[in-house]
């Protein structure tokens, strides 16, 4: 019973959500009304909506989950061991050199089978 009531959305995070996109609707659109008004300051207006519309989703539960979850994934791409510069170069060739061969292996069994075909077909002189 506990599960059931921690998966109900509070109210007031409902009317977070609601207020958000009104107000994204509303930027995009004062974007395109006042379309008379020089580029740099429509374009200041909407990242200023934008930063405030980020700002209020970050306070609901799931922007403060959403959030938490960048800052576990920042800590455990901090953990991979990244190749080196040689093994990342010597790994490049080596997919460049098998392309490459697979690509003539391909490019000659292509040739001997449309030989084969004009022989068959009558269509080679």
């Amino acid at each position: 019973m506990s599960t059931q009531a921690e998966a109900q959305t509070p109210v007031f995070d409902i009317v977070k959500y609601v207020f958000s996109a009104l107000l994204g609707i509303a930027a995009v659109f004062a974007f395109y009304y006042f379309s008379e008004l020089p580029l740099l300051y429509r374009v200041i207006g909407l990242l200023v909506a934008a930063i405030v519309v980020f700002g209020l989703m970050l306070t609901t539960q799931l922007g403060r989950d959403t959030w938490a979850f960048f800052l576990e994934s920042k800590q455990e791409v901090r953990k991979v061991v990244w190749p080196t510069r040689d093994e990342t170069t010597r790994t490049t060739m080596l997919v460049f050199a098998m392309v490459f061969t697979v690509g003539l292996i391909l490019w000659l069994l292509d040739m001997v089978l449309f030989k084969g075909v004009q022989l068959l077909t009558g269509q080679g002189g």
